[in-house]
């Protein structure tokens, strides 16, 4: 037996803890909201910017494992994970907890209730205004590195339900 092999014998490895990544994923850009003539805003689409930056997002988060797509049913939201869900074969489940003015209790009760499980998530930028304030309250990310441009992720490791670390994906341009 080798050296390293002898003192190293009694060793063992720590046991793996459970850990995920959700990703949560601002919608790419849209038509302005002021000049959007379809009445009803939930129905505003994503420019072509957006629809560059919807396809992009299949490049950017290719390492990043995702078993479930789900997004505000704004169809701004679904227009900018629909190439996701298509290139991964999931369906795109649509949840009122990622709408605009839903609030991050709402976000935050939907991450526990995904724990453990990847997910794609696309929200608005309320949502992740205040996704990221809590990433600053609770010392992931500090204050001079928020961002959430339209297109832009936050990948959001988590650990047997807790959030215990955050990165930014820039916007596909």
């Amino acid at each position: 037996m080798s050296g390293t092999a002898s003192c190293c014998a009694g060793w063992r490895r720590p046991p793996r803890v459970p850990m995920a990544e959700q990703v949560l994923i601002r919608h790419a850009a849209a038509g302005s909201r002021e000049r959007w003539k379809g009445g009803d805003d939930r129905l505003r689409p994503l420019s072509k910017k957006g629809r560059r930056q919807a396809e992009g997002l299949v490049r950017s988060l290719a390492s990043i494992p995702v078993e479930r797509v789900l997004s505000s049913p704004y169809r701004r939201c679904v227009e900018t994970v629909e190439p996701l869900a298509r290139a991964r074969g999931l369906r795109i489940e649509e949840s009122e907890a990622l709408a605009e003015g839903a609030g991050l209790e709402a976000v935050l009760a939907l991450l526990r209730e995904l724990a453990g499980r990847p997910s794609a998530l696309c929200t608005h930028g309320d949502i992740m205004y205040e996704v990221c304030e809590e990433l600053v309250r609770l010392g992931l990310v500090p204050r001079h590195e928020v961002r959430y441009e339209k297109g832009a992720a936050w990948i959001l490791e988590e650990r047997d339900g807790k959030l215990v670390g955050a990165r930014h994906v820039a916007p596909p341009e």
